[in-house]
């Protein structure tokens, strides 16, 4: 026997329908490469992103056609998100940080028809346009800017919309329908393609809205400083419509100033980002005792660990909440939040705040395992250590382009490279990548955990910690450190940082002091670069 209730395809359409018809005086924000302010609300952006469907659809899209932006976060950005996957192609939002050829090669992958770009990114257009895919029929300008020489023809977005309806007959799609393409960072090879779904990417914002997640509410107003080129901004793009709560896109301006000043100008509530944005804003707040903020935001934050001197720091001093979570491209990417529990409840804040260094524990829609070396599951003790592995609702079940990739089981589970120890209470923590974790005699060594300890000194700006060949002990770990401006402290007085605090085995063997350390394009250490550079290097037996 079956129920009788109503089915309704899960679609992205909906949530942009939802949203300009019972959330109409909630606020949109944009601010444009010159730093302009523009606003909208929800009603309007549907419009806009109807108009934009009509305009794509008369350039020759159809369903199941990529369509890419290369865009910061902004009102048309954020239209095209609706406008795309609605009308039944695929959003693609590539990443410009990228190196260019690992551009070239990701717009020439998934074959793109047409291409979105921001009028501040018209210069990496220029630089691209010898390596344009054969696919690529338009490029589509998202404002005023001088557009370089091109291959194909390029449009501006005014042009595209121009005496379009504002009303788009949204197909009633199968909600198993791709709806947006994102790749991987590619530190290790060419980056991998993850396909999302209307239904995953739906049930992803259901799930990003609770209380233990972002918990968001209509009246909230939310700035995702993520970039939206990046895993879908997190599914704030279509997690904020889902409850009809405003929205700030800061555009490609990421300064602390100008960070501040649309927290405390646009009434902004809650906020997502990486570590070192909510590092820089913290270093420039503490700058000036007259920073302040009027009403503290809850932030986010994900992509690596958040050192805990840096989430004490906003609590004690501005009384700013920052949640820890984590996840992945391949998971949509939100896999779990350290939210408090029953059995944790009752802890005092300093004691919280110590815990919550930690990436969580999954929501509903994510499951995961903990295996260790010989696939067995690893004891939940908050000390040994395994690969973590996912499964779920928005979890990918494989790569855009690449059947049979090997990070995909076959019991239905993706394995994450994630090295983790998961405790008690069932809260994951990161220890490392498993590609970085440094074996020693046998024995692992967490090369995370290092590094978030060394930048507890006050005279550490960066630290990175890779293995290095050791004569006895195969791999040792090197410490890598970036000094602050006007301090020169010696590499005794950093490691006395770790003292009482790991085994002793766990010390680096030396530390070497750099001018810089290589970031990744998506903001995180580059160790695969750190390891080639530092290949020679040997330890005294």
């Amino acid at each position: 026997m079956f129920g009788l209730m109503q089915e309704h395809p899960l679609l992205i359409s909906s949530i942009l329908r939802h949203a300009a018809r019972h959330h109409r005086g909630a606020r949109l924000v944009g601010v444009d490469h010159h730093g302009r302010i523009e606003r909208s609300s929800w009603p309007e952006l549907a419009a806009l992103a109807a108009r934009i469907a009509h305009g794509l659809h008369r350039l020759g899209v159809r369903q199941g056609d990529r369509v890419a932006t290369l865009a910061w976060n902004s009102l048309p950005h954020l239209a095209l998100y609706y406008a795309v996957s609605g009308m039944g192609a695929v959003l693609h939002t590539v990443n410009p940080r990228l190196f260019r050829d690992q551009i070239a090669f990701i717009l020439a992958d998934a074959a793109d028809v047409v291409l979105c770009v921001d009028p501040a990114l018209l210069p990496l257009l220029g630089e691209l346009s010898g390596q344009l895919p054969p696919s690529l029929h338009h490029v589509v300008v998202l404002g005023e800017g001088k557009t370089p020489a091109l291959p194909v023809p390029a449009i501006g977005l005014a042009e595209l919309v121009a005496g379009e309806s504002a009303e788009y007959p949204w197909p009633r799609l199968d909600e198993r329908t791709a709806s947006s393409l994102c790749y991987t960072s590619g530190t290790t090879g060419h980056p991998k393609g993850v396909l999302y779904s209307h239904r995953s990417t739906v049930l992803h914002a259901m799930a990003a809205v609770q209380p233990d997640v972002f918990a968001l509410r209509a009246v909230d107003v939310v700035m995702p400083v993520v970039p939206m080129f990046h895993v879908n901004a997190w599914g704030l793009p279509y997690a904020s419509p889902l409850v009809g709560a405003s929205m700030v896109l800061p555009g490609p301006r990421l300064d602390p100033a100008s960070l501040h000043a649309l927290f405390e100008g646009e009434g902004v509530t809650i906020s997502a980002g990486v570590p070192t944005v909510w590092t820089n804003l913290l270093a420039w707040l503490r700058a000036d005792p007259a920073r302040r903020f009027s009403r503290p935001p809850r932030l986010v934050v994900g992509g690596t660990a958040l050192p805990t001197a840096i989430s004490t720091g906003f609590w004690r001093e501005y009384g700013v909440s920052i949640l820890h979570a984590w996840g992945m491209t391949e998971i949509s990417p939100l896999g779990a939040t350290n939210a408090r529990k029953a059995e944790n409840a009752d802890w005092d804040e300093e004691r919280f705040l110590d815990y919550s260094r930690k990436q969580g524990r999954p929501q509903f829609g994510v499951d995961l395992r903990v295996l260790d070396g010989s696939g067995r599951p690893i004891a939940e003790d908050g000390i040994a250590f395994g690969e973590l592995e996912v499964q779920g609702h928005w979890v990918a079940s494989a790569y855009f382009n690449r059947p049979g990739d090997p990070a995909f089981t076959d019991d239905g589970w993706m394995r994450t490279g994630d090295v983790v120890t998961i405790d008690p209470l069932g809260c994951i923590e990161i220890v490392d990548r498993a590609k970085d974790v440094i074996k020693s005699g046998g024995e692992w060594i967490s090369s995370i955990t290092l590094e978030n300890l060394a930048l507890e000194h006050p005279d550490v700006a960066l630290a990175a910690v890779i293995p290095v060949h050791h004569p006895k002990w195969d791999e040792r770990p090197l410490l890598l450190v970036v000094r602050k401006p006007g301090t020169s402290p010696s590499a005794e007085e950093i490691l006395r940082i770790y003292e009482g605090r790991v085994a002793k085995w766990w010390i680096p063997d030396a530390v070497e002091f750099v001018d810089s350390l290589p970031l990744t394009a998506t903001g995180k250490l580059w160790k695969a670069e750190l390891k080639k550079a530092w290949a020679h290097y040997r330890l005294a037996g």
